[in-house]
C-alpha cells in the first residue's frame, strides 16, 4: 500500500476561532468611543448615532454579480409557468387518450 502513502497528506490542524467576541471590532468601538469623548471634552459638536439602515442595499452596487442580479428582469413569471402547466396538461391527456 506504498502508493497511498507518497500522495496522502497532513490533515489540518484544530485552530479555535470564538465566534463570540471580535478583538478587531472591539479596538475599533474602543477607538471611536475614544474619538468622540475627545470631541465632546474639545466643544465640537457631536454627529448623529450610527444607523445601518442608511447602507442598505449598498452591497449590490459593489458586486458584480449581485447587481446582474438585481437588474435582472424575470422573463418567466407566474403567468407565463401556469400558461406552460396547462399546456403541458393538454399534451399529457392527448398522449394518454389519444389523438381522435
Amino acid at each position: 500500500m506504498g502508493i497511498f502513502s507518497l500522495s496522502s497528506r497532513k490533515p489540518r490542524k484544530f485552530r479555535r476561532v470564538s465566534i463570540y467576541t471580535d478583538k478587531h471590532q472591539e479596538k475599533l468601538q474602543k477607538l471611536v468611543d475614544d474619538t468622540l469623548q475627545s470631541n465632546r471634552e474639545g466643544g465640537q459638536k457631536e454627529e448623529k448615532p450610527y444607523d445601518p439602515a442608511k447602507f442598505n442595499g449598498t452591497f449590490c452596487n459593489y458586486t458584480p454579480r449581485a447587481k446582474r442580479f438585481r437588474e435582472k428582469e424575470s422573463r418567466f413569471g407566474w403567468p407565463m409557468a401556469l400558461a406552460l402547466i396547462l399546456v403541458l396538461l393538454i399534451i399529457w391527456r392527448f398522449l394518454m387518450t389519444g389523438i381522435r
